[in-house]
């Protein structure tokens, strides 16, 4: 098979995703795979149908690469691509939609409003503000409902500062999530599933200097400490690995997803799901595989194999 990595895009997450698909393009060509990397352009559909046995890597990020549109396309031209299907990608990148689908499984989530900026913009922000106070409470979270890297997202501590975050989120996309803030110990847990159904790895233990896991913290070597497996007790690892897996299951994942949690004092929270995880020197699920004993090529390359025998 030969190797398409798709990585860049024009979200605002491009420089993100490049340096994702630059990481992983080597990690395979480390692992013996003949690799072609290339962004989203209007060569694209013809690079892949000029490609003998092709199997896709989207390590697009954001938008076009999580929303599930460029999977549906892969899958209209019947080409293998490691990850979640288009349909799941979509259900799961929207947080509104997925949380609404992890609550209905039974599984612990935040509780939550969606707001649209039509709504917002029509019935004005004060007669808003005080409902969804008194019934969420303070503080809040407020973001993008369709984002990732934590771009728009704030922590609201009070009513007169709901307004301007709500403009913050919807400066990503028409919609807007509040949702309850929680309080506890943030990981990460990346699920694989290499064919005999999903497994959680270490969660990893985010510690930003800020005390915010913001943009800056994510990509900004040093400003933020990762611990891997996360200081928590025994139990509450295993909770967490159990949550994972089973958000997984109930978003219909496959091959390789992260849940991001909070392991709150009456046991983790699902907050967000990730169908296209970060693969740069400061993501998470890379520093997974390292705590499992898994180089990032081989798990690429094994996920290609069960993306092309499927």
């Amino acid at each position: 098979m030969n190797v398409i990595v798709i990585a860049g895009g024009l979200s605002h997450e491009r420089d993100v995703s490049l340096r994702s698909g630059r990481r992983v393009a080597q990690a395979l060509r480390d692992a013996g795979c003949a690799v072609v990397e290339t962004d989203v352009n209007a060569d694209l559909v013809e690079l892949i149908r000029g490609t003998d046995n092709p199997v896709v890597v989207p390590m697009l990020h954001g938008g076009l690469g999580e929303d599930g549109a460029l999977r549906e396309v892969l899958e209209v031209l019947g080409v293998p691509f490691v990850g979640p299907t288009g349909a799941a990608s979509r259900l799961t990148f929207d947080k509104s939609i997925a949380t609404s689908v992890v609550t209905a499984a039974g599984l612990a989530a935040p509780r939550q409003i969606a707001l649209p900026h039509d709504i917002f913009r029509e019935l004005g922000a004060p007669a808003l503000m005080e409902s969804i106070g008194q019934q969420l409470g303070y503080p809040l979270m407020v973001k993008p409902a369709r984002s990732g890297s934590a771009l728009g997202a704030t922590k609201v501590d009070d009513a007169a500062s709901l307004p301007s975050a709500l403009v913050a989120a919807y400066a990503y996309g028409p919609v807007a999530v509040i949702e309850q803030y929680l309080e506890g110990t943030e990981v990460a847990v990346t699920v694989l599933d290499e064919g005999d159904g999903p497994v959680a790895l270490p969660p990893v233990e985010i510690r930003p200097e800020s005390g915010v896991y913001d943009y800056e913290s994510r990509y900004t070597a040093g400003a933020t400490r990762f611990v891997t497996p996360a200081e928590l007790p025994d139990d509450a690892l295993a909770a967490a690995q159990e949550l994972a897996v089973k958000v997984h299951q109930a978003l219909g994942l496959r091959h390789l997803s992260r849940v991001d949690m909070m392991v709150t004092a009456d046991g983790p929270v699902f907050f967000e799901g990730n169908v296209a995880p970060g693969m740069t020197e400061t993501s998470l699920a890379p520093l997974a595989f390292e705590a499992a004993g898994r180089d990032l090529g081989e798990v690429f390359a094994s996920l290609l194999a069960q993306a092309n025998a499927s």
